[in-house]
């Protein structure tokens, strides 16, 4: 049977169009993908999510209302010595007789805590001399070392600068402010870079000691944010565990900067949980986990696309996680199946591209690429489940690494290195002193007098 010209250009047109259409619908899907792209589908923070953000596990309803128990709480509670006492009496009786030379006797008291009018405090060193009376030679004390000139600031007001600068994220020109309206006095910018700088280098060796303790934990976490310095992008890197926080910049955010110098990452054996940045695996000395909220969240995006697989693998990890530890450990091989049997109807419904003939790679869909990479990664992904040391996210490095963030929103960016790298090593040691229910204030004003608590037993 002969078919017809204009029949045969009608099945190439038909064909062609259905290619066409097949892959507008791709785009489509994909442009509607990202138009619903939120903190619990991508990662988008949570900050992104305008009047719609809600915390990621909702806590469950029946609870008590209020402080818990074991929540420490500040209420105040009144001083056995107060700084300042104010008898409240009656000055004259209703028949007219003065009563304020009458004796008085109290019946209750009250107390309120209030800030005292602030001032700086100025403290003169006079240098003195002495004549021996019995030979003539004249003796003349020493300043002590940290006074060199005829006025300046003392480390209590350096500490304070450099506390609203890195943790309170104050820009220079608002701590001026600040100092103007409490104190009277604006303080120059140069003299808070100078504290800045003085700080940094006080705490070297602290900084020291936090490595030294994160990398003899069992578990570390890891992970990295992008910063504006000098003009270009560059990465703020983090080190911490539950007490020990340590940050680091570095112009790239993979494989040159985790195997830096900077990094503590090479000398660490334990547990490193992170959100799968394909760098980390190259630190084949040590012991992976991934974060399951990462996955949680790229699993959420795969169902709201109507993707079973994903559906079942989110209840899979849930359920996991919410089991007893002790119970997860003695049905691991149970575990593990029902792993493998997601993923072999993930391999079903997720089917690898065909090659069109064209040069370069086969484009995945989001659902296979995250299918590969969690049979890839099946062991760091289940980590959490069977080793009581991992925990089943990397929240902990996303918390000591978010507050970056709000610096720049606020002060803008680092216009030098120089800067960046200062607010790393302090940065690291505040959120260290916290960590460890030290006083920052108070830790500071030590750095700057040579110690603090990392370092005082430390030897010289």
């Amino acid at each position: 049977m002969i078919i017809p010209d204009d029949i045969l250009e009608l099945k190439a047109l038909v064909k062609t169009l259905l290619e066409r259409i097949s892959v507008l619908e791709a785009e489509n899907a994909e442009l509607k993908s990202r138009l619903g792209l939120n903190s619990h589908n991508s990662s988008k923070p949570p900050s992104s999510d305008g009047l719609h953000k809600r915390p990621a596990f909702a806590k469950e309803k029946g609870g008590s209302q209020g402080g818990q128990k074991g929540h420490h709480g500040m209420t105040l509670e009144m001083v056995e010595i107060p700084d300042k006492t104010i008898i409240c009496k009656s000055e004259k009786c209703s028949c007219g007789h003065d009563l304020s030379q009458e004796p008085t006797s109290i019946v209750s008291h009250r107390q309120e805590f209030d800030l005292p009018i602030p001032r700086l405090e100025v403290i003169e060193y006079q240098l003195a001399q002495i004549v021996c009376p019995k030979c003539g030679l004249i003796h003349q004390g020493e300043y002590p070392k940290w006074i060199n000139a005829p006025v300046q600031y003392g480390n209590k007001v350096k500490a304070l600068a450099v506390l609203l600068n890195n943790d309170y994220k104050l820009p220079f020109k608002k701590i001026q402010s600040l100092f103007g309206d409490l104190y009277g006095y604006s303080i120059n910018e140069s003299t808070i870079a100078s504290a800045n700088q003085i700080c940094y280098k006080n705490l070297a060796q602290t900084e020291t000691a936090i490595q030294d303790n994160i990398i003899a934990s069992a578990t570390a976490h890891s992970d990295e944010s992008g910063i504006r310095c000098q003009g270009k992008l560059h990465w703020l890197h983090v080190a911490s565990t539950s007490l020990y926080t340590y940050l680091f910049v570095h112009k790239n955010r993979g494989k040159q900067a985790i195997e830096s110098d900077k990094s503590l990452l090479m000398r660490f054996n334990g547990w490193l949980v992170h959100d799968c940045w394909s760098s980390y695996f190259n630190l084949s000395h040590l012991k992976h986990a991934i974060c399951g909220a990462h996955l949680l969240r790229e699993l959420q995006a795969l169902v709201e696309n109507s993707s079973k697989w994903a559906g079942d693998f989110q209840s899979f990890l849930i359920k996991t996680y919410k089991t007893p530890i002790q119970d997860r450990i003695n049905k691991q091989s149970e575990i593990e199946l029902e792993f493998d049997e997601i993923i072999n109807q993930a391999q079903i419904e997720e089917p690898i591209p065909e090659k069109t003939g064209k040069k370069g790679k086969v484009k995945r869909t989001k659902g296979r690429n995250l299918l590969e990479r969690l049979q890839k990664h099946k062991t760091a992904v289940l980590a959490f489940a069977f080793n009581e040391q991992v925990p089943f996210t990397n929240n902990q490095a996303e918390r000591d690494i978010r507050p970056v963030k709000v610096k720049q929103k606020i002060s803008g960016c680092f216009r030098i290195f120089t800067g960046a790298q200062h607010y790393a090593r302090i940065a690291s040691f505040i959120s260290t002193t916290r960590k460890n229910q030290h006083n920052v204030f108070k830790e500071l004003c030590n750095t700057f007098n040579g110690y603090n608590f990392l370092t005082i037993n430390l030897p010289k």
